[in-house]
């Protein structure tokens, strides 16, 4: 259960921008738009979004500028693009559990599945947040709502957990925060041998923790001697 994923995410993208694309025949239109963006990844991880042209990137796909133009018309569209599949990724997510009731096991399921949604799209998140400063006014503002929005729906879910030892916004901004150093570090628990099953299982357990019910002193006092 996904909302995108590396098979369906070029025919969203094929679909969602037809009225910019002007390339018609299906086939050769996804295989083509897999190849600018993965080539974008790659370009923006060598030499930095900021610092690469649609000159490079016809290098590295192999298309001719007019064949690149039929896809995209600057690096500003390339990027409002990239951002949008997070969006709209980020999005769904939470409308997939609407129906549970209670509200840990809500917020377990968008832990999860918020990990997990990273993961598939790792080099799409990766390049939101480390490329979103360069680009256009608008479009950081936008990345900056999106990621409020989730996190007020995060706040939302955890605001319903009776007797809440603290603020839920913050506890969904620490939420957020080890989901960024996933898809962003890498590395890190590449090193460790930490998978996206793992890395979920101790994100939940903290929040679990962290919103369980404090035992009463008296009983703590009894586990105590």
């Amino acid at each position: 259960m996904t909302p995108l994923d590396g098979a369906n995410i070029w025919a969203y993208l094929l679909d969602r921008y037809a009225d910019r694309i002007t390339v018609k025949r299906r086939k050769p239109a996804l295989e083509n738009l897999e190849r600018i963006f993965n080539a974008t990844f790659k370009l923006a991880n060598e030499v930095g979004f900021r610092a690469m042209n649609l000159r490079d990137l016809c290098g590295e796909t192999g298309l001719s500028m007019g064949g690149l133009y039929g896809y995209i018309s600057s690096k500003d569209q390339l990027a409002e693009m990239i951002e949008d599949v997070v969006r709209h990724a980020t999005h769904e997510v939470p409308k997939m559990f609407s129906t549970v009731a209670d509200p840990l096991d809500r917020l377990e399921a968008l832990i999860r599945a918020s990990i997990y949604v990273s993961e598939i799209l790792q080099p799409w998140f990766y390049f939101v947040f480390m490329d979103s400063r360069v680009l256009q006014a608008e479009q950081r503002s936008t990345a900056k709502e999106s990621e409020l929005h989730v996190q007020s729906l995060f706040a939302g879910v955890i605001a319903q957990v009776p007797q809440l030892p603290h603020s839920p916004d913050l506890l969904a901004s620490h939420i957020l925060a080890s989901f960024q150093d996933w898809y962003v570090k890498r590395w890190k628990y590449r090193a460790a041998d930490i998978g996206p099953d793992r890395f979920a299982d101790s994100v939940v357990r903290m929040a679990r923790g962290y919103l369980a019910p404090s035992a009463a002193p008296a009983e703590a006092d009894a586990n105590a001697e």
